[in-house]
């Protein structure tokens, strides 16, 4: 089943539902559509140019996190071969659908609406990837059920051992990387940006309400104005690869 376009919903509680909008609006240059659902839940981030790829969520239980949107032109036929690669249903609404992986991630089948352009980059950054958090005991299944389930896509190991990348193909504006957890705990998933100037990034988000919570050898994790967890990551955002040698 070919995925005509992807989406990364952006999920935090609903009593923080504003501030999510205000950040992530501002930290990737983007616009807010009319509010969607019963209770106003959902928003679509517009960007200046291009066709949007991020959402917010407003949840009404847990913390949140991210999961995917998965556009297809036959929901009824993703979800089926969802199922043969091992997904577990959720819910089923009229056109669309959540599914859940093997290790317990959320995910959805949408109906495509002609979305072909990606977003541009903005201030050196682009929201380009959905990294799924993984508890040691299922990171190998998961991997296999990623690999099946978008098998267009490229599966390969990462730049470390804990990391396995599943890359779509040109044009699409988000991809999944899994990472191998260091202890057991259920799965999760955060969003991550890749900035040309990790430092310059950093300085900007900062600016704009979130708080830095570890600096790594080239990424950085921040916790959003509404509790996230996200991450400014040392890649190209044309491309999404690391930056060559020398550059």
């Amino acid at each position: 089943m070919t995925i005509r376009w992807t989406y990364v919903f952006v999920d935090r509680p609903a009593a923080r539902f504003g501030p999510a909008c205000d950040f992530w609006t501002a930290a990737t240059g983007t616009g807010l559509s009319e509010t969607r659902g019963d209770q106003g839940e959902f928003v679509t981030l517009l960007p200046e140019s291009g066709d949007p790829c991020v959402k917010v969520q407003g949840v009404a239980e847990g913390a949140g996190g991210a999961h995917p949107d998965f556009a297809v032109e036959d929901v009824t036929g993703f979800v089926k071969d969802a199922l043969r690669a091992g997904a577990d249903p959720v819910a089923e609404h009229d056109g669309w659908a959540v599914l859940r992986s093997p290790a317990g991630q959320l995910f959805c089948a949408v109906p495509w609406r002609g979305e072909a352009r990606r977003p541009p980059v903005v201030r050196g950054t682009r929201l380009d990837q959905i990294c799924l958090d993984v508890p040691p005991s299922r990171y190998d299944a998961e991997v296999a059920f990623w690999t099946a389930l978008l098998p267009e896509w490229e599966a390969l190991p990462g730049s470390l051992p804990e990391f396995h990348v599943v890359r779509p193909p040109a044009g699409l504006p988000v991809r999944v990387l899994l990472q191998r957890l260091g202890e057991e705990r259920p799965v999760s998933a955060h969003l991550d940006l890749a900035c040309a100037d990790l430092d310059a990034s950093l300085a900007e988000h900062e600016r704009l309400g979130a708080t830095l919570v570890h600096r790594g050898a080239h990424w950085r994790v921040l916790r959003d104005p509404a509790g996230g967890l996200y991450c400014l990551t040392g890649r190209d955002p044309v491309t999404g690869g690391l930056p060559t040698p020398g550059s």
